[in-house]
């Protein structure tokens, strides 16, 4: 099974870094950026950048091109390869060494020269954060399941990667719950589709009650299937989630049908690839979901460790 790298997500507040190693540029820049209403971080050079680029998220990167230790051409292919989500404005002095065309095919999203003056630099801000907003709203639609209105598995395939990573980065837990509904088939063959339709909608709604608002995150895992990644939870707590989803699942009355769950936890092994860590948890989660299944209706399956 392939897994691919997330998508990046995005945020209201726009970050900037301007990187120079001339100090009046990087004050003059400063001024601008705060007078603009952004927030801003500074970098004397592209070392000093990437280091900064490590620790915090920036969606521009204004940058000079010659500079000390490591210069802007070399910034902007580390941010190409390594933060492709990241846009980057040349700020240049040496329009001759650094045509606009080199720099666009090197990967900047715009090309100023200086000296610059302010109106020349916020329009070409509100531009690029104007088109990534777009672009960002693009990608939420297209992330979204169009009954439920939960993600959906492109955005599961996307998401479970990102929050493996950042809880084995950070050490903490995380679990997967994937979660189907017990003959589905038969109720939707009985009552109509636009029955099953409303279920599934319902379904829907229950679970983004139950889990923790901006810190767990549901999908439509397909058909009448559905998922939850559980970051920073204990086993004991991520079962509580799971039993509250079919505790509420069950008010609902409906003869016959019922949630069954698998839980499993990720777990890293330095031996494999990522990827097969993932493929490993999405795995053992599924097999949790069968045993459930097996029990009977309304019941909940933890997966062994390995």
């Amino acid at each position: 099974m392939t897994i691919s790298p997330p998508i990046e997500k995005s945020d209201q507040t726009p970050r900037i870094m301007a990187v120079d190693d001339d100090q009046v540029i990087l004050d003059l820049l400063k001024n601008f950026l705060s007078g603009f209403g952004y927030e801003y971080s500074v970098a004397h050079d592209g070392q000093e950048a990437i280091q900064l680029l490590q620790k915090e998220r920036f969606d521009v990167v204004l940058t000079d091109m010659v500079m000390p230790r490591l210069d802007g051409m070399e910034l902007l292919q580390h941010i190409r390869e390594n933060y492709p989500r990241t846009d980057v404005i040349v700020v240049t002095g040496h329009p001759a060494n650094f045509t606009f065309t080199s720099v666009i095919k090197a990967g900047a999203i715009d090309f100023i020269t200086k000296p610059f003056n302010r109106d020349e630099l916020e329009a070409k801000l509100d531009r690029v954060l104007r088109e990534r907003q777009i672009i960002h709203q693009l990608e939420q639609m297209s992330m979204k399941d169009s009954l439920t209105g939960l993600f959906n598995r492109r955005n599961f395939d996307q998401r479970i990667w990102e929050e493996t990573r950042r809880a084995h980065r950070q050490g903490y837990d995380a679990f997967l719950a994937l979660i189907d509904i017990d003959n589905f088939k038969n109720f939707n063959d009985t009552r109509g589709h636009q029955a099953g339709d409303e279920l599934l909608r319902t379904i829907g709604d229950i679970m983004e009650q139950c889990i923790r608002k901006n810190v767990d995150c549901s999908f439509r895992y397909g058909g009448d299937e559905f998922a939850i990644i559980l970051p920073q939870i204990t086993v004991q707590q991520a079962i509580e989630i799971g039993n509250r989803l079919m505790d509420r699942f069950s008010l609902l009355h409906h003869e016959g049908i019922g949630l069954s769950i698998g839980l499993a936890k990720f777990n890293h092994n330095e031996q494999h690839s990522f990827e097969n860590d993932v493929a490993d948890l999405i795995g053992r989660a599924d097999k949790a979901l069968y045993a459930a299944k097996n029990k009977g209706r309304g019941q909940l399956v933890v997966a062994a460790d390995q």
